[in-house]
């Protein structure tokens, strides 16, 4: 059989390496200016950030997106965004 390759563009990326990725193109002031959560702007540090997104789905969300933003890429759209027939 064949490879399943998924159309999630964040399948196989880690939270980790979204926000490495993200601070190294913007630095922390950037990011905590595009993304307003208080991990990005007191003592800003990998660590805290990951333990803060890991309980926060909101925060990770707006993370999330600006990730793919950075990427150039875009997410499917979530089942509730699609009206009856299937198209958003």
């Amino acid at each position: 059989m064949g490879e399943t390759t998924s159309k999630d563009p964040l399948h196989g990326i880690t939270l980790e390496q979204m926000v490495t990725d993200l601070q190294a193109a913007f630095g922390w002031e950037g990011l905590a200016a595009k993304v307003h959560i208080r991990c990005f702007r007191e003592n800003p540090s990998i660590s805290s950030s990951l333990r803060f997104l890991r309980r926060t789905p909101w925060a990770r969300t707006k993370v999330e997106r600006l990730y793919l933003k950075l990427i150039g890429a875009k997410r499917p759209a979530s089942k509730k965004n699609r009206n009856y027939n299937g198209t958003r």
